[in-house]
């Protein structure tokens, strides 16, 4: 997908989001692009706050930073929240002041969000977002890599799909898509749109 027409704003960081339904890998992609070596010091993976509990294996701090839903609220009303969404009965929210932090000092960051989050971003930071939509390589695929996270829930898969569905018809609204039919390949490509964007913010054409 092409360009919108973004305005460039020299000496602060972009702000990457990248979204995609349940299944699509966008987790797992952004969790290795932050690891490679070439964005070192140059992007940095936001924490979000969630309301759900850990699962077996997760630590605080990596995936995410577990708060009641009472201090999530609290959050919410002191305006410490840049965006947030419910997702499954669950809050998962982003918060604002590292965000600000990291834009001011011209370091990059980047967001898993959904679309409403994708919008959000970028009705604050108008100049600096940078939108990315993961495709899954088919609807039926995505099915199965669903189905396999949800094997004993299965109002839980008929959430999840829905869901995906209504994510999928919002993919249009991104500055870039990439398709994840195969992992090292889709990986390549998200890192070489990053860093297209991060290299033409410092050195504008």
């Amino acid at each position: 997908m092409s360009e919108t027409g973004r305005t460039r704003h020299k000496g602060r960081g972009k702000i990457f989001v990248v979204s995609g339904p349940s299944g699509s890998g966008k987790t797992t992609l952004v969790a290795r692009l932050v690891r490679d070596k070439g964005f070192k010091n140059r992007l940095i993976k936001s924490v979000s706050f969630t309301t759900r509990r850990s699962r077996p294996g997760e630590k605080r701090g990596r995936g995410y930073l577990f708060i009641s839903e009472k201090e999530f609220k609290h959050r919410r009303k002191e305006q410490k929240i840049l965006e947030w969404t419910r997702y499954l009965g669950y809050y998962y929210a982003t918060p604002k002041e590292p965000v600000e932090r990291w834009l001011r000092q011209g370091r990059s960051v980047i967001l898993c969000l959904d679309l409403k989050g994708a919008r959000r971003i970028r009705r604050v930071y108008p100049k600096e977002a940078v939108t990315i939509f993961i495709i899954p390589p088919s609807l039926a695929e995505l099915e199965v890599r669903i189905e396999k996270r949800c094997r004993t829930a299965t109002r839980e898969l008929r959430q999840r799909l829905r869901l995906a569905q209504d994510e999928l018809a919002g993919s249009r609204e991104y500055d870039y898509t990439v398709v994840n039919s195969n992992f090292s390949q889709a990986l390549k490509e998200l890192k070489s749109k990053i860093l297209g964007e991060i290299n033409y913010a410092v050195c504008p054409h």
